[in-house]
């Protein structure tokens, strides 16, 4: 099996988790310069999901995908939300944990990745054309407001997570 894509979007996992690791490294604090290239790069790699890919593998198979995108959805939701509070240790903790449960949902064996390659197999040189050429999300500064973390609660509760239960679990 072609497995291009698959390879091209978990490389790209491993790259933006490197960014994170980058910025949280130094126990003092975290360093902003790699947190904000954490940030832009994750949400460039959501919109070559959303934009690109999910709407090729749609187009192969609507029937398929309207049954497995929607929770991918909801997820990409919650970690573009998450993207918005300034970061704190416990709000990246659950970061790491969110994308953690997502990234091995569409990298495991039959997950949706492998579905995705093999429903785009006819197009996969257009796709990562596509793909390579997809330009940053631009970003304001991390929002310190109370209704940025509100948010980001909301729409882990719709995706199936509850932040405060996370935090719980990772700090005990």
């Amino acid at each position: 099996m072609n497995t291009t894509l698959y390879q091209f979007f978990t490389e790209d996992h491993q790259r933006i988790e490197k960014l994170l690791i980058k910025a949280t490294e130094n126990p003092e604090g975290i360093d902003m310069s790699y947190y904000h290239q954490f940030r832009t790069q994750l949400l460039r790699h959501i919109k070559m999901e959303e934009k690109i890919l999910f709407p090729a593998a749609k187009k192969s198979n609507p029937d398929l995908m309207k049954v497995l995108l929607p929770q991918f959805r909801l997820e990409h939701g919650a970690i573009t939300a998450l993207m918005v509070p300034p970061p704190t240790m416990s709000l990246i903790n659950v970061i790491w944990y969110l994308l953690e449960k997502h990234d091995l949902a569409e990298e495991k064996p039959g997950g949706l990745y492998e579905v995705c390659e093999r429903l785009t197999k006819d197009h996969t040189q257009a796709l990562l054309i596509q793909l390579c050429t997809t330009k940053e999300v631009p970003v304001h500064p991390p929002n310190p407001a109370p209704i940025a973390m509100e948010s980001a609660r909301r729409a882990m509760k719709r995706a199936g997570y509850d932040y405060d239960a996370i935090i719980q679990q990772i700090e005990n």
